[in-house]
């Protein structure tokens, strides 16, 4: 796994938005999509928020996504080999790095036809935890035309990017404003935040 964590790591170097093919295996995305859609289908996903860690609302105009928490208390074999890999990953950017991350959070991201999320920044107001924000697509033959694509905005420029399946995406929380484009089936991924503090 550590040449998949040089790849992303030296994309961010390079381009502030780290993305990388593989990073879940084929048989762990597969096998986290089909966790997800069971969740889903048991009504177990809640409508996303926006807002800040204090108080935070649902706004359909803003995002109109649905996620579940991941967490190792479900004692879910998949989720814990999900977190086991990000485990993996962040002692390793901390040892090649010195980000000094302490902790994360990552959610289950479903995405329904017509829904999408708009331009936002991924860091709360006056609390500055969220230091990278981590996508990884759980997508299966995704085409240009199902839409859905992540929206990196820069200073001078957009950039799209698919979400295929095993695909991650790695970049910094307080830096890049991004959105989800209107995607034309499901979409499926986990996010999250790499945390200090």
């Amino acid at each position: 796994m550590e040449k998949i964590f040089d790849c992303l790591i030296d994309s961010f170097i390079e381009d502030k938005v780290g993305v990388v093919e593989g990073f879940l295996s084929a048989s762990l995305s597969a096998h986290l999509k089909e966790n997800l859609i069971a969740l889903f289908e048991n009504k177990k996903f809640l409508n996303a928020g926006v807002g800040n860690d204090v108080l935070v609302h649902e706004d359909k105009r803003i995002r109109s996504d649905v996620i579940y928490w991941l967490d190792r208390k479900h004692e879910n074999q998949y989720e814990n080999d999900f977190f086991d890999l990000m485990d993996g990953f962040v002692a390793y950017l901390n040892r090649t790095c010195y980000t000094g991350i302490t902790g994360y959070e990552f959610h289950y991201t479903l995405y329904e036809p017509g829904t999408f999320y708009k331009k936002h920044i991924d860091q709360f107001q006056h609390n500055g935890c969220r230091q990278y924000s981590m996508i990884m697509y759980l997508n299966t033959d995704w085409k240009k035309e199902d839409g859905g694509e992540l929206r990196i905005y820069r200073a001078d420029e957009e950039q799209n990017i698919s979400p295929d399946s095993g695909k991650s995406v790695f970049f910094k929380s307080s830096d890049l404003a991004h959105e989800v484009l209107i995607t034309h089936k499901q979409r499926m991924s986990i996010t999250g935040w790499l945390k200090i503090g």
